[in-house]
């Protein structure tokens, strides 16, 4: 791993080097106790909260997203509690290009994205770092758990957070080496509850200690991700058949479909074999949704496409561990770079991989980068070649 010239040491002692650290404020508990605990170790930290909608009034209501006017306010008042300057950029536009679009583009094609991990590489360690570092500031502070470790030489990488029920590690794998140099998480190595982080917060005064998390996608103000698409995408009936081909009910939409989905495939009548269907497969091009067993989910390898590393890429083959969803666990694989493809074979079968997803390598803690699928392998098909 090549350093940057003039890249920061993000973990100087209080006496060292004072850093000008942009803490990016989404509203919540976390990005609050990432200010204030990067505050307390003596750096210079100004906050900013990302408009991220032009019209937040459509964005969800109640404390449950990070893009609503009750974040933009809750940040507002977290800033003033810890006592540092405070923010709003208007990065609206960028998100809607970057994400928002992005994301129904990649339903439309029947892929199955993750918005978050696009967020991160687009907006908030992308158009958010580049204004930051314009401006003459170190670091971007975030509230995620993931650690930067800092090697002898200056190199950094990023590793899982101390705690791996809290690790957010997967949706950061997109971030490159220039990225990482600039990049701050002080919660990453706290080995503590989340209601210990809450009990924190409120002893430093902050109101968001008590909000409820988000685990929805924020641009969808109901949580209906098929409403959603189908706002912006239409209505398209379509077939859903079997493995066979035959014809075992309509959708509304492929797009409201993902690999191994279980439950809304509106078809009239059971299996064969009594058994539940899963979705298979989506083509767009003929409007079709493919559904059958459970058994016939099961990946053997996957082809993975333009891919991001933390740092130096892999050079040949290697063994390594990869997370496929943010709160998914981890499996063994070996992975080669090839060209500008990441090809992965799974140790043991996995199911439900979709094309569109992300898949992160990890190298014990150490994430060695992420790659986005593009098309699959499927073991039933492997055995019967």
């Amino acid at each position: 791993m090549t350093d940057f010239p003039g890249a920061p040491d993000l973990h100087a002692p209080r006496e060292g080097h004072r850093l000008r650290v942009l803490a990016a404020m989404s509203g919540g508990v976390d990005s609050a106790v990432a200010a204030a605990r990067a505050v307390e170790a003596g750096h210079d930290v100004t906050g900013v909260h990302l408009a991220l909608s032009a019209n937040p009034q459509s964005f969800r209501t109640g404390a449950r997203g990070c893009c609503t006017l009750e974040d933009s306010r809750d940040a507002r008042r977290a800033a003033d509690v810890i006592g540092i300057p405070f923010y709003c950029w208007d990065l609206a536009e960028r998100f809607r290009e970057d994400v928002v679009e992005d994301f129904v583009a990649e339903y439309e094609a029947g892929r199955t994205p993750n918005p978050c991990l696009r967020c991160n590489e687009k907006i908030k360690f992308a158009a958010l770092l580049d204004k930051a570092l314009a401006l003459g500031f170190d670091a971007v502070c975030t509230g995620h758990y993931a650690t930067v470790v800092v090697k002898e030489d200056g190199t950094r990488e990023l590793h899982r957070a101390g705690d791996m029920a809290k690790d957010q590690s997967y949706v950061l794998g997109v971030l490159d080496e220039r990225q990482l140099a600039h990049a701050m998480f002080p919660l990453g190595d706290t080995v503590t509850t989340k209601d210990e982080i809450r009990a924190e917060a409120e002893r430093r005064g902050l109101a968001v200690a008590k909000k409820p998390d988000s685990h929805d996608i924020c641009f969808i103000a109901d949580g209906d991700t098929r409403g959603f698409l189908a706002s912006r995408l239409g209505r398209a009936e379509g077939d859903i058949v079997d493995e066979t081909g035959a014809k075992v009910g309509t959708h509304e939409g492929a797009y409201g479909y993902t690999i191994g989905q279980r439950k809304g495939l509106r078809i009239g009548h059971p299996a064969p074999d009594g058994k539940p269907r899963y979705v298979l497969d989506i083509s767009p091009v003929n409007n079709t949704v493919t559904v059958g067993p459970a058994e016939l989910l099961d990946v053997a390898a996957l082809t993975a496409i333009r891919p991001r590393w933390c740092g130096v890429a892999p050079s040949g083959p290697g063994t390594y561990t990869a997370q496929l969803r943010a709160h998914g666990g981890e499996t063994e694989v070996t992975a080669e770079p090839v060209g500008d493809e990441l090809h992965v074979r799974f140790t043991e079968p996995v199911r439900g991989v979709a094309p569109g997803q992300a898949i992160v390598l990890y190298d014990g803690t150490r994430v060695v980068g992420s790659a986005t699928i593009a098309t699959t392998e499927r073991a039933a098909a492997a055995r019967r070649g």
